[in-house]
């Protein structure tokens, strides 16, 4: 067992043959990790796409899967919980497992994700109306609840399962009792992990060494007030601190007459997170969106200040299993949210493609596979000039990790919306036990826009690296081991190695350091193409993932894919396959749209979307050339470029997919409807009189051409997987 100042939970109760938590870290099988969670909603994504999202996940640097258990899901109706087909959450577990990855099931009962009654059935709403306490009569339902879920997960709890975490409750601030209450229950149910969670920002009160706190940070958010702008807590996150409440995540769900008080990390854990935001869902009122670097910036950012447990939310994207299941200004909700999406812009989008996070989450995430554990050892530390006010544009965002001896500079100049300035003549000096470290050997601009990590005084192979200026990606084990390194545009790559002249390194090529070490570094467009895999470094045009050791790639075209031998990049040959395709669809207008209001209405302050009645009044329609069906093997998306409000599309009448225009292209999964049906495309009109709150690139569009309602075009994209020969 460790130390006296480690936590009860894991040591002396739940103990778990893998996974330990220490105060200052986690450990999985007697060695300090940095784990890497993201979050996938099983009852979202369909049972024979389950294998294929979570080996990306793992592909992709995560290492625990998170997933929500939504009762409303399991038992709209009292007393006929189902568990089958894609709602199989032991089947789930297990295949996470089978594929290499532990899991953090976050239990509830209430969960949130932008779910009708939080996940709450309505049945359960109407019995016990005093819900999220220690009311009896709830409590007596959930224990019910609690007792099939543990019966389901019976095989995948305890000292040998795949079930690591379980998380109680969701942004609840002032339960402390009930949380214990709930955690108590839980275990009364069979379930049990070494880990017990709860979410902790918001100034949430949690009940003393019953849960390990877990924070949050998003890069925007749908749940803002109408109007408000880019507000102050996203702002937040893009510099360097050491507080880790956020007052901002679920604010929409809290009295706004209520006093936030951000409370410091409890000296019992850790600081952790369970929701760095992947990507963002859209609201009708209000449609954020984020680029890849946002994110890559935020979690950057988050190992600057120190943290021990990076996760996702959401990782994969996704679609509710049933109409009405959304969260909506009609239940209550201050936001009306799409009625089947929830591909929430996440690095692995609903359709199972590469969303906007996910090359550079790769990329993060294979320093932390590679570096992590080093990184949980050292120590945040602040520069004496960190911008104290988070509308600072122009200070520098830097931090240093150290152990004393090795560590990490990270620097962000990179902000969505509003631009951190550049910073030219840079030159730090870090502190180390033998003395002070200048960083660079002569001062160097920094554009806006850089996310960097910058090896200091680093050990590899018997080298030490005592700085560079391109950020430390992946190290690759081989007789002579790799040590993968990503330039930045606008920043030349240089670096000194101990007792030796500073050099410049040359991108795209090899040196070798010592005789032990090779140093390839790379430019950021091939960075962004890099998968690293189990020890396996793999340039590649479309994703990949290890079954048995041999690649397996899904594409639409031919795949550009190359492996590192330890000296260069070697081509693998694949042959093309008649069966991936790219072609358009006929698309015809049969219907033009009416004039629309500047809302459809209100709750809150907020617009509300439209209805069925409105859509149907008022939306143009385009009928679609009825595409091919699958082949064997085939995965079928339809790619819809289109302009205006509110998209539906239709299957012989019948609602099948809806989204929200934020300026992105849609991708649907077609591949299981009847291809007989017809299928139809229905369009609201956007004005610029119409009171939404729009990225401000796609604000200035429809204030440009005042009117947008277009189906622009529609492709369909046939995917299939190659797999490398055994």
């Amino acid at each position: 067992m460790g130390d006296m100042s480690d936590p009860v939970m894991s040591n002396v109760v739940d103990r778990h043959a893998r996974v330990r938590l220490a105060s200052q870290w986690i450990e999985v099988d007697g060695r300090p990790v940095l784990p890497v969670t993201g979050e996938l909603h099983y009852s979202r994504v369909p049972r024979a796409r389950w294998e294929e999202a979570l080996r990306l996940l793992r592909a992709s640097g995560v290492t625990v899967v998170s997933t929500y258990v939504f009762w409303i899901h399991h038992e709209p109706v009292r007393g006929e919980a189902g568990f089958d087909g894609d709602l199989d959450v032991a089947a789930f577990v297990e295949m996470a497992g089978k594929v290499g990855l532990d899991v953090i099931v976050r239990l509830g009962p209430w969960c949130h994700g932008e779910v009708r009654g939080g996940g709450l059935p309505d049945w359960v709403l109407e019995a016990a109306p005093r819900t999220r306490r220690d009311d009896p009569a709830y409590l007596g339902l959930v224990r019910d609840w609690f007792g099939a879920v543990g019966e389901q997960l019976a095989e995948s709890v305890g000292p040998s399962g795949p079930v690591i975490g379980i998380q109680i409750e969701n942004e609840l601030y002032d339960q402390p009792g009930h949380i214990a209450t709930l955690k108590q229950m839980a275990r009364d149910a069979g379930l049990s992990a070494p880990i017990w969670t709860a979410t902790a920002w918001g100034g949430a009160l949690l009940p003393a060494h019953e849960v390990f706190p877990l924070y949050g940070g998003y890069a925007d958010g749908f749940w803002v007030d109408q109007g408000e702008g880019w507000h102050d807590s996203f702002r937040d996150h893009f510099r360097f601190t050491h507080v880790w409440d956020d007052p901002g995540v679920g604010g929409d769900r809290r009295d706004p007459e209520q006093t936030v008080e951000i409370r410091d990390l409890d000296p019992e854990f850790p600081p952790a997170t369970c929701e760095l935001g992947g990507g963002m869902a859209t609201a009708y009122h209000r449609r954020p969106v984020l680029r890849g670097k946002d994110v890559a910036a935020l979690a950057n950012v988050k190992l600057g200040n120190g943290s021990v447990w990076q996760g996702f939310y959401m990782y994969v994207g996704g679609i509710n299993p049933r109409d009405g299941l959304q969260e909506s200004h009609a239940t209550g909700y201050p936001n009306d949210l799409p009625r089947f999406d929830y591909d929430f812009q996440a690095p692995i989008s609903a359709t199972g493609r590469s969303g906007p996070g996910l090359a550079l989450l790769r990329d993060h995430n294979a320093f932390v596979a590679s570096f992590g554990g080093r990184l949980v050892r050292m120590r945040s530390t602040l520069p004496d000039d960190a911008p104290v006010a988070v509308r600072d544009l122009d200070t520098l965002r830097w931090a240093v990790r150290t152990d004393g001896s090795e560590g990490f500079l990270f620097i962000n100049t990179h902000q969505p919306h509003e631009p951190l300035s550049p910073v030219p003549g840079v030159q730090l000096r870090v502190g180390f036990d033998d003395g002070e470290l200048v960083v660079p050997d002569r001062p160097v601009d920094l554009p806006s826009g850089l996310v960097a990590r910058w090896p200091l005084r680093l050990d590899i192979a018997g080298v030490r690296i005592d700085w560079a200026t391109a950020s430390a990606v992946s190290l690759v084990d081989g007789p002579v081991p790799t040590l993968v390194l990503r330039a930045h545009a606008g920043v030349s790559p240089r670096a000194q190695f101990a007792g030796e002249e500073p050099v410049d390194l040359p991108v795209g090529a090899v040196i070798v350091a010592g005789g032990t070490l090779r140093v390839l570094t790379v430019e950021e467009a091939q960075a962004d193409r890099l998968w690293h895999l189990d020890g396996q470094l793999i340039d590649a045009d479309c994703e990949v993932w290890l079954e048995g050791g041999f690649l397996v790639a899904r594409s639409e075209s031919r795949p550009a894919i190359s492996r590192w031998s330890g000296e260069a990049f070697e081509p693998i040959v694949r042959e093309p396959d008649a069966a991936a395709s790219v072609a358009p669809l006929g698309v015809e207008r049969i219907r033009g749209a009416g004039e629309p209001p500047a809302r459809y209405g209100e709750f809150m302050g907020r617009s509300s979307a439209p209805d069925d009645a409105q859509v149907d009044a008022l939306a143009a329609v385009w009928r679609l050339t009825t595409p091919p069906p699958a082949v064997t093997g085939q995965r079928i998306e339809l790619v819809i470029d289109w302009e205006g409000d509110v998209a539906q599309l239709r299957a012989d009448g019948a609602l099948v997919g809806d989204r929200f225009w934020d300026g992105r292209a849609w991708r649907v999964d077609v591949t299981e409807l009847d291809p007989a049906a017809e299928l139809t495309l229905h369009i609201l009109p956007v004005t610029s009189r119409s009171v939404i709150d729009f990225d401000p690139s796609v604000r200035s569009q429809v204030d440009a051409d005042h009117t947008l309602c277009d189906a622009l075009s529609v492709t369909r994209v046939a995917s299939v997987l190659w797999r490398e020969p055994a």
